[in-house]
């Protein structure tokens, strides 16, 4: 079955708010020859518009956009000068008033009628929307049926967040065009929307008809200054589980935060809105142990960063954490980490991917941000896994969460070349909440009930009670007063 193409206008119009879209004009066109010229009067005729891209304001829910659509019927969406110039209009324009930018790309790459002049368009075009982005302005986009060539290799490629139609064909090159270079023809499937999205190229496939209920929702939580009513309905007041008996000792701690049916990451997001998780790493490389979502927490805006219970740690997963902090960094969001990990992959895939060298970058990224930063221990804190979402300004732990160098078991195959002593481990290297608020690690220890499998539920809602209330906190504090206060308290420890 052919895949469908809606045309610029269309899909214009089933995402902006009626009546709202008013056009960017066309500059003027000099053909470079007849045929081309005769070639541009069939392709207006054809598509009843005067460029490749069709580029403008309008609203949607009422929130003012910019937008720039391909028109595939327009000479296959190819860019030229022109349509660069329309592009760039857009870009400009978005930033000098402070909007969003949004892009529906469809298109072959460049316009070959005008080779070399056209190609070297799209550098003015990613510098532009480059410009965008430094301003903190939301750059989101959906890439249409196809979008390959110089866009893809441009800015299409340069959205904080990058959806795709169902089926897309979404490549560097086409297929017959790369049969037709090196001689053979790439796998059918594989410059798919869905192969690209469990590949970490894009975010998510998202069928047309879905997209401005999903973009309207991520403009709101990629706004700082949005608030929505704040913690829903019975949550702020309500006191939540009794806590249970404190543990005995850190050992006591480790076997209670590995028993079965203790709630974790994805039960704690269960309990918040999260619009869109992303995927994309940057490299065609995935992990399932980290996600990052943008989410509404307690009616406040932010990037969230967890790890899932029963997943080791891979270069990619971090690699991921690290993209969800440029993004909060870049639309100055603040950060919450929640951190439940068996530790990090100890496989022969992760070293070749340099784990090591992607713990310290993830750790130094989250250690220098800008924006307010909020860390929870949720339960397993094993490794650099851990420490690498660790350094923020403020730091909760659960009543039964930990933090230790290595998993006890490790530590005591490390001093007594056998997994016997791990509950002296544990002790000794003083691992526990209540130790590691002792050290200052830790600022706040937050309950659990007696039984937790079953009241899963309101210590979730407790965790982000917490989180809010820390985050109120941060408000109060300039950037440069949180990254002072930063510093020193790692400085200070031990």
């Amino acid at each position: 079955m052919a895949q469908q193409r809606p045309g610029a206008q269309e899909i214009l119009t089933s995402v902006l708010d009626e009546a709202s879209f008013e056009a960017f004009p066309t500059p003027v066109q000099h053909p470079v020859d007849a045929l081309y010229a005769q070639e541009l009067e069939q392709a207006r005729a054809a598509t009843g518009l005067d460029e490749a891209v069709l580029c403008g304001t309008g609203t949607l829910d009422g929130r003012r956009v910019v937008v720039m659509a391909g028109e595939f019927g327009f000479l296959g969406g190819s860019v030229g000068v022109t349509t660069s110039n329309l592009l760039l209009q857009a870009a400009d324009h978005a930033t000098a008033e402070g909007l969003p930018l949004l892009a529906l790309p469809c298109s072959g790459g460049t316009r070959m009628q005008e080779g070399t002049p056209a190609f070297v368009q799209m550098v003015k075009i990613g510098q532009a929307v480059l410009a965008h982005r430094r301003a903190g302005l939301p750059f989101l986009v959906h890439l249409r049926h196809p979008t390959t060539g110089g866009v893809l290799a441009s800015w299409a490629s340069l959205g904080q967040v990058t959806t795709a139609q169902p089926g897309a064909l979404v490549g560097f090159l086409g297929p017959r065009v790369q049969e037709a270079i090196t001689g053979s023809r790439i796998p059918e499937g594989v410059q798919r929307a869905e192969h690209v999205v469990a590949h970490g190229i894009v975010d998510a496939v998202v069928p047309d008809e879905e997209l401005r209920a999903l973009w309207s929702r991520l403009l709101q939580v990629l706004d700082p200054t949005h608030r929505s009513v704040g913690l829903p309905s019975g949550w702020a007041g309500a006191a939540g589980p009794p806590p249970g008996p404190a543990p005995s000792d850190a050992w006591q701690a480790v076997l209670t935060s590995r028993q079965e049916g203790r709630p974790g990451f994805d039960e704690l997001t269960a309990e918040l809105e999260v619009p869109l998780w992303l995927s994309v790493t940057g490299d065609g490389q995935v992990g399932e142990a980290i996600r990052v979502g943008l989410a509404d927490l307690g009616g406040r805006n932010c990037v969230l960063v967890g790890t899932r219970r029963e997943a080791w740690v891979l270069p990619a997963d971090l690699r991921l954490a690290q993209r969800g902090f440029r993004l909060a960094q870049e639309l100055g969001l603040p950060v919450v980490t929640v951190i439940d990990t068996p530790g990090a992959a100890l496989t022969e895939q992760a070293e070749d991917q340099a784990l090591s060298g992607e713990i310290a970058r993830t750790l130094g990224a989250l250690a220098e941000l800008e924006v307010p930063t909020v860390s929870v221990l949720m339960g397993r804190g094993s490794g650099g896994a851990a420490l690498a979402l660790l350094p923020a300004d403020r730091t909760l732990c659960a009543q039964h969460g930990w933090l230790a160098p290595l998993a006890p078991e490790g530590a005591s195959a490390i001093m007594h070349r056998t997994e016997g002593h791990a509950d002296q481990m544990a002790r000794s290297h003083r691992i526990s909440a209540d130790e590691l608020q002792a050290a200052g690690v830790v600022d706040e220890v937050v309950p659990e009930p007696a039984d937790l499998a079953a009241e899963g539920t309101g210590f979730c809602r407790a965790l982000v009670r917490a989180v809010d209330a820390q985050l109120d906190l941060l408000d109060e504090v300039s950037p440069a007063e949180r990254l002072a206060a930063r510093l020193h308290r790692f400085r200070s420890f031990g």
